[in-house]
């Protein structure tokens, strides 16, 4: 696999769209803070590590519905293995007016977009979800 990020994101989409209750994902720590930013942001209801069969680190995501319809309307990757974009803290693009949010990678860890104009902390755009 060359770029798990948006094997996770693959995952969730699908997940989503199929409806299913949850979604198996190997675990890292930066899929790890990914699940935390999309939980405390309402679009995942909760996530845990667990153990599969074979003794591998899972990421089990329990998605959230809302009246039937999934929480993650969209869920696309910005920034790729093969063209990384940076943004400074002042030049950050706003996901569908504020609508939705973006993740990026930033030297203080991962963080939503409105944390990084707040902080002052530019970085890496890794998805936008709304």
């Amino acid at each position: 696999m060359t770029d798990p990020i948006s094997d996770l994101l693959t995952r969730l989409r699908n997940a989503s769209k199929a409806k299913l209750d949850d979604c198996v994902i190997p675990h890292s720590t930066l899929k790890a803070a990914i699940a935390a930013i999309l939980k405390t942001e309402g679009y995942i209801a909760d996530y845990s590590d667990s153990l599969d069969a074979d003794g591998h680190k899972t990421l089990v995501v329990k998605m959230k519905y809302v009246d039937g319809a999934p929480a993650i309307t969209g869920i696309t990757r910005v920034s790729s293995p093969g063209r990384r974009l940076y943004y400074g803290y002042t030049e950050i693009p706003r996901v569908l007016n504020g609508l939705g949010i973006g993740i990026l990678s930033t030297s203080q860890g991962l963080m939503k977009d409105a944390d990084c104009r707040r902080n002052k902390a530019g970085g890496e755009m890794i998805c936008n979800v709304w």
